[in-house]
């Protein structure tokens, strides 16, 4: 999608003035309407005013960009508060990242330790990435610290690829858990065609702006790309949990 935005925006910018002027409605309504004539296919979340006067936030899946009240701009980029220092647009994405994660259901998903573990991290994971076999390597480490891991299907190849196959074969297992610990260990898990989210959560990686894996998502949304051992991940959680508890 930002590629989309990217190669668009100059009919974008042309586009939304003439656009506006077949809508009647002010503010956020006029805005939307802009959109849904020049990109019908966008499906937008949300629009709502930004702390900038005459600027409206839009916001679809873990995208925002910004268009003015008249419909005539269009604004790629991030606000910050120069006052108060916030970076207003980091934050809202990240609350978007967190409001998806609290939608998914941890029955698609190949979860290792106890909800009662003080901290989860969902990790996008590919079968064959070194550094995710490393990680799952250390799946019982990683308990012990006190951090439930949640894996996503992330077939670095994408659609149609061997990995995405594994990946299947893993979700589709009798026993999830033992298949991953079996397709992790290079071993060959058998193919069994079912209903599968992985290609659902390879979309979603996509959403999220995953490039690599492992990627970790923390709770509120911040992503740690690559590979953090058990301990040194545990002081990471634990720096992040007080420093959220100081804003």
């Amino acid at each position: 999608m930002k590629r989309f935005f990217l190669l668009a925006l100059p009919w974008l910018l042309t586009g939304l003035w003439s656009a506006t002027a077949m809508a009647e409605d002010p503010g956020a309504e006029k805005v939307r309407a802009s959109l849904k004539v020049l990109v019908p296919h966008l499906e937008v979340d949300s629009v709502s005013p930004s702390p900038i006067p005459g600027l409206y936030e839009v916001a679809f899946g873990t995208h925002i960009i910004y268009v003015t009240e008249d419909g005539k701009y269009l604004v790629q980029g991030k606000i910050t508060d120069l006052e108060t220092r916030e970076p207003i647009t980091e934050n809202h994405l990240k609350m978007r990242k967190q409001a998806l994660l609290k939608r998914l259901d941890e029955k698609d998903m190949i979860v290792y330790g106890d909800k009662e573990l003080p901290y989860t991290v969902t990790v996008f994971t590919d079968i064959d990435c070194p550094y995710c076999r490393r990680l799952h390597s250390q799946i019982d480490e990683y308990n012990r610290n006190g951090i439930r891991i949640r894996y996503l299907a992330y077939p670095r190849a994408g659609p149609g690829s061997p990995s995405e196959r594994k990946a299947m074969a893993v979700w589709c297992a009798k026993d999830r858990k033992q298949a991953m610990t079996d397709a992790k260990s290079g071993k060959s898990v058998p193919y069994e065609d079912c209903d599968n989210p992985v290609r659902a959560q390879y979309r979603l990686g996509q959403d999220f702006g995953i490039s690599g894996t492992p990627a970790l998502i923390l709770d509120d949304g911040e992503i740690i790309p690559g590979y953090v051992p058990p301990k040194r991940l545990r002081a990471v959680l634990d720096r992040h949990k007080a420093e959220m508890g100081k804003n």
